[in-house]
């Protein structure tokens, strides 16, 4: 064998191993034990030790029932079985909420959806009446304008936006103690429907303001005027076992803990799983084993 080829197969090999030393820390591996839960971040992410939303429950209702992306993180799942009864306790006789989809048993990457990888992602179909106010079932992903009416394509009928029961789910999920909202994606129109209501209802000044803050139209993806899209944020305990990003930390969320300062016995640990002392003796001995050629 020519020792410049042995070189070359050599130096991809050394490449090939620094990239598995490493690890791929945005799902869970041997290499990286402590990873669990909801890893990684919301469009580039996984899902361990999920929980499944029930095909329908009190005051809500799967919109694709067979469908196998309906689990997520435990604390979102139960957050939003609280939050439906919530609202059909409060608001009684209504038709129940209908919940799109969450994520994959496993995270990773579904159909139809760029985040929802990480189980901290679900799709909330508004509450609807009539236009003369009788709540009825939702039709579906129909786009509303910014007067809260909607057409729906099939029946040719018009639904409205049920505002005050809209509210009431977007509160209980605000002031959950389960989980604490990143982002309510929506869009502009809508938002302010919202907000006008809760401040003619005399909510707190710190709640709306904390819907305002969290309430956005994105401007990387469609307006969001046919559904919400809740996004939870890492729970500290999380952020310590792979949870990561998908926006700001807000001021009103528990901070995270404290990284210390790592001291000397701690590098040394370090130290001795050191990847790149790893790279060069196996450098080291392919060398030598070129030579033999």
């Amino acid at each position: 064998m020519d020792p410049r080829a042995f070189g070359v197969r050599s130096a991809s090999i050394v490449v090939a191993c620094a990239a598995f030393a490493s690890g791929c820390f945005n799902a869970p591996s041997p290499l990286a034990p402590g990873l669990r839960g909801t890893v990684g971040v919301p469009n580039r992410g996984v899902l361990t030790e999920s929980a499944e939303l029930p095909v329908r429950g009190p005051g809500f209702t799967r919109y694709r029932p067979q469908s196998s992306h309906y689990f997520g993180n435990p604390r979102l799942v139960h957050a939003l079985e609280s939050a439906a009864a919530n609202v059909a306790r409060l608001a009684p006789g209504g038709a129940p909420l209908s919940i799109g989809d969450l994520s994959a048993k496993t995270g990773g990457r579904i159909p139809g959806h760029d985040s929802h990888r990480s189980g901290r992602d679900v799709d909330l179909l508004f509450y609807v009446t009539t236009p003369a106010g009788a709540s009825v079932p939702s039709p579906g992903f129909v786009r509303f304008e910014g007067d809260g009416l909607a057409r729906v394509d099939d029946t040719k009928d018009f639904v409205r936006v049920d505002i005050d029961r809209e509210w009431l789910l977007l509160r209980s999920l605000l002031t959950s103690p389960d989980i604490g909202v990143q982002f309510m994606f929506v869009c502009h129109e809508l938002e302010a429907l919202l907000i006008d209501h809760a401040r003619s209802l005399g909510e707190p000044d710190a709640l709306v303001w904390q819907a305002e803050t969290v309430m956005l139209e994105p401007s990387d993806s469609l307006r969001h005027d046919d559904h919400v899209h809740l996004r939870i944020a890492c729970a500290p305990d999380e952020a310590v076992t792979g949870c990561s990003g998908g926006g700001p930390r807000w001021q009103w969320l528990p901070p995270t803990a404290p990284v210390r300062q790592l001291e000397a016995r701690d590098w040394e640990e370090i130290a001795k799983d050191d990847p790149f002392d790893v790279n060069q003796r196996l450098t080291s001995e392919l060398t030598e084993a070129a030579r033999g050629f």
